[in-house]
């Protein structure tokens, strides 16, 4: 009998519990996104594995991506009408978005919390997912500009 870890499936596993397999190109662009956890674009992460990759294209880029989103490894990032963004951590937590410099930060949850319970929610509502997301001024921009009509509520 084997004895029970705690351990996560490493993303090789991960990924082929959905019937695939780790490619080159698509462990590349995994690496990419855990390399600096800073919510990079499809085209910024294509700049980065064509330092690493040079033949790659971006097409691949996006299926790769597409792929990994799917399988459950990295969540996809919207904002308003800006291009998607890609985000590696996969714990429950908001996004704050810079409303001057375009910055994208996680928001972590207080321990032991989780994010439905913030909310009244009807008791006949199934929840699939949910995506939270602040807006404001990151501390290097309300710095620039104390006076700024963007107040951070407490």
């Amino acid at each position: 009998m084997k004895p029970a870890t705690n351990l996560a499936p490493s993303p090789d596993e991960h990924i082929h519990g959905h019937g695939l397999r780790m490619t080159d190109q698509r462990r590349a662009v995994y690496d990419a996104l855990m390399g600096k956890r800073d919510h990079p674009t499809a085209v910024e992460v294509f700049m980065r594995v064509k330092t690493r990759m040079p033949t790659i294209s971006l097409a691949t880029v996006y299926n790769c991506l597409e792929t990994l989103t799917g399988c459950g490894l990295v969540k996809t990032v919207n904002h308003d009408r800006e291009p998607s963004r890609f985000c590696p951590n996969l714990k429950e937590h908001a996004h704050f978005f810079c409303e001057r410099c375009g910055g994208v930060t996680d928001v972590p949850l207080r321990m032991r919390r989780r994010a439905r319970d913030a909310w009244e929610v009807p008791g006949d509502i199934v929840i699939s997912h949910h995506e939270v997301s602040l807006r404001g001024l990151c501390p290097k921009c309300a710095r620039k500009n104390p006076k700024s009509k963007i107040q951070n509520p407490k």
